[in-house]
């Protein structure tokens, strides 16, 4: 567990700027009528629906903090919720929303329809569904509109039909389309689709096996990097989203009694870890050190390679990047969500690592808060990048913000200072239901009556 952690004024001050500059991302850039939010912005681009899990995370968010009132929450809550549940579903290659009652990975912001070829995805839907569960806990009020956002909330995650993704069982296949049907990849081991089986195993009406768990922990790699003991996978997303939602602090599964550690331990170490290798900065990228680390998805400057400095340099545009001992894959593209994402984990290097970001790179942060990422190795003027921009001497710097990085900053954000997903999301009854089912037990759950 880390250690007792209280942040002092000036820092309660930032986290308040810099919740409230990233809420408006999802307030500002998603339609108040159908509730789709961009995948990114300010560039122009299609809905992603993990994205909107992640926007139907903040309404409730703003409301605590003061940015909006419960009434406006309510109001785009509920057009959201009724857009995905009135959407069309069906198995045509463009016209529908989602099958099954799953949806597409990107949808066009103006139709709400499939986005071109794109995936019928899992792991997103469950992204989607989290934030769906959030609100049903959240809006608990005996009024009619919150009434009927639990009545949509529970519509729409009961439609799921995890059984029918489970074309290679146990597993569940990571996507499907119309063309060519289930994609060739399932759910196992570490990343970020633990949500995935977790949401899974507490449906109501299309609940997967015990041995769907079972299955996906089997194959999670125990190593060391650093120092720290963990289950491993590179890029920090992979060790932060289903957190978002779940409070695994004092629980744990038959994996993590074979550690003796909790979910929320492992996530810890595996900041740490890239704390450390930052630190060491073994390849010398510029300015790595306590005051800039963080290795996740995000975007990037260039596929390609620039000699800077006497070197030759090999940059990317949007990677999983990351570092562990499964493996390392790092261009020097720091994006601020990595480490923010991590802050109920390891607040004591988070929340200053991120004041010096802001104070060493002012163009990273501005009206939505932090930018996507940005890269203070790739500084040399003429470089042909294919996003963003480059400050000779300082940087390159995106100038994007993306929904699915913009979330967990968010969110972790309040879950460190008040827990407030956790504390809602522990209330839910499916949420109970999937820990549960995977085997599950301990601090809270234990505590907590069994609903029927």
């Amino acid at each position: 567990m880390p250690p007792i952690f209280a942040a002092t004024p000036v820092q309660e001050a930032f986290l308040d700027t810099l919740q409230e500059r990233t809420f408006r991302y999802f307030w500002k850039t998603s339609d108040p009528t159908t509730g789709l939010t961009p995948d990114r912005a300010p560039t122009p681009s299609f809905c992603s629906i993990a994205a909107v899990g992640f926007a139907l995370t903040a309404y409730p968010i703003g409301v605590e903090r003061h940015s909006i009132t419960r009434w406006q929450a309510v109001r785009r809550v509920k057009n959201t919720l009724r857009f995905f549940l009135d959407s069309k579903q069906g198995p045509e290659a463009s016209g529908a929303t989602g099958y099954h009652g799953f949806y597409y990975h990107f949808l066009d912001m103006k139709t709400g329809t499939r986005f071109k070829d794109i995936e019928l995805s899992t792991v997103d839907t469950a992204l989607l569904m989290a934030g769906v569960l959030f609100c049903q806990s959240y809006f608990n009020r005996e009024e009619p509109d919150e009434i009927e956002i639990r009545a949509m909330a529970e519509s729409l995650y009961a439609r799921v039909d995890w059984n029918w993704a489970q074309t290679r069982k146990p597993l569940i296949s990571h996507g499907w389309t119309p063309e060519q049907g289930f994609l060739p990849y399932d759910w196992w081991g570490m990343n970020e689709s633990q949500i995935v089986v977790l949401l899974a195993l507490g449906s109501p009406t299309h609940a997967v096996s015990k041995d769907t768990y079972a299955a996906w922990i089997g194959s999670c790699k125990w190593g060391k990097y650093y120092d720290q003991e963990h289950i491993g996978f590179a890029p920090l997303f992979g060790h932060q989203y289903t957190q978002v939602w779940y409070d695994l602090r004092g629980l744990q599964d038959s994996l993590m009694r074979a550690h003796d550690i909790d979910w929320f331990e492992n996530s810890r170490r595996a900041t740490l870890a890239q704390y450390a290798y930052a630190k060491d900065n073994p390849d010398k990228w510029r300015g790595y050190g306590p005051s800039l680390w963080g290795l996740t998805a995000c975007d990037g400057p260039m596929d390609g390679k620039l000699t800077i400095d006497g070197r030759e340099r090999e940059f990317r545009t949007y990677s999983a990047r990351g570092a562990s001992f499964v493996r390392v894959g790092d261009d020097g593209t720091v994006a601020p969500t990595a480490a923010a994402g991590s802050m109920p984990f390891a607040p004591e290097i988070v929340i200053p690592s991120l004041m010096a970001m802001r104070e060493t790179y002012p163009d990273a942060f501005d009206k939505y808060g932090f930018v996507d990422c940005f890269n203070p190795t790739l500084n040399v003027a003429g470089a042909k990048i294919s996003a963003g921009r480059i400050i000779p001497g300082v940087g390159w710097f995106d100038i994007d913000y993306l929904g699915i990085d913009e979330g967990p900053i968010l969110a972790m954000t309040e879950n460190f200072r008040t827990g407030l997903v956790w504390n809602y999301m522990r209330r839910n009854p499916h949420v109970q239901q999937g820990l549960r089912a995977a085997g599950f037990t301990g601090g809270w759950l234990d505590k907590t009556e069994v609903k029927q």
